[in-house]
């Protein structure tokens, strides 16, 4: 009773009181979340960001991401903020609505876009591992951390499209390349701007894994 009156729950985003059932953001403000319904459309905006660059099945972003906007909110409370439950409670919801469409219905592992180990320890956590133990709660899907990423790079958050693809080159290597044979793996990202780390990721897990399949799937989506 102390901490409740203390530290009132309250959502991340209204600042309204959450009910019994819910989670960092009321029912209303989730519900208010531009979905991209992406994962419905063949060649929709997400693939052709990836169309011609590596071979994959599938692709989308849940919601529809820009600078200022409630999403970009919750992401920046979970990767500044330390609110590791907007994270899982993000990659539940996310997991929840995709698992009924048929999108993870041949998904053998989740992965995590990995961070360098140096930046992970200054921040505390790589955010997208827990939005993938969000995603696997709800989906019962196993994540995997067999890609790492063993260069640091830049931020990407103020660099233009030229500067991204070069940044992120060469910085994802595949550990234990053999445990991903012939399996079809949901690469997991926060936000997708460019699509420039994905694809680092990506062809760095097929050139280790020729038999895998890849599918794309991130929180946010740029416009």
């Amino acid at each position: 009773m102390l901490l409740s009156y203390l530290f009132p729950r309250v959502c991340h985003l209204c600042g309204l009181p959450l009910g019994k059932t819910e989670d960092c953001v009321c029912a209303s403000c989730l519900a208010r979340l531009p979905r991209t319904l992406y994962h419905q459309r063949k060649d929709n905006g997400m693939e052709q960001r990836f169309m011609g660059l590596f071979p994959f099945e599938r692709a989308t972003g849940h919601f529809f991401y820009s600078r200022g906007s409630e999403l970009a909110q919750l992401i920046t409370d979970l990767k500044y903020r330390h609110f590791r439950n907007v994270g899982l409670m993000l990659g539940r919801l996310v997991g929840t609505e995709l698992f009924t469409t048929g999108f993870m219905s041949d998904i053998d592992l989740l992965m995590p876009v990995p961070m360098h180990f140096m930046k992970q320890a200054k921040r505390g956590y790589n955010q997208v591992n827990v939005i993938c133990e969000g995603l696997s709660q709800a989906s019962m899907i196993p994540v995997s951390h067999e890609l790492k990423a063993v260069k640091r790079h830049r931020t990407q958050t103020a660099l233009t499209l030229e500067q991204r693809r070069p940044n992120t080159a060469g910085i994802f290597r595949v550990r234990r390349p053999e445990r991903l044979a012939h399996r079809h793996i949901l690469l997991v990202d926060d936000v997708c701007t460019t699509g420039s780390t994905l694809t680092s990721a990506a062809e760095s897990l097929l050139k280790a894994v020729p038999t895998a399949k890849i599918s794309l799937l991130t929180l946010g989506v740029t416009f």
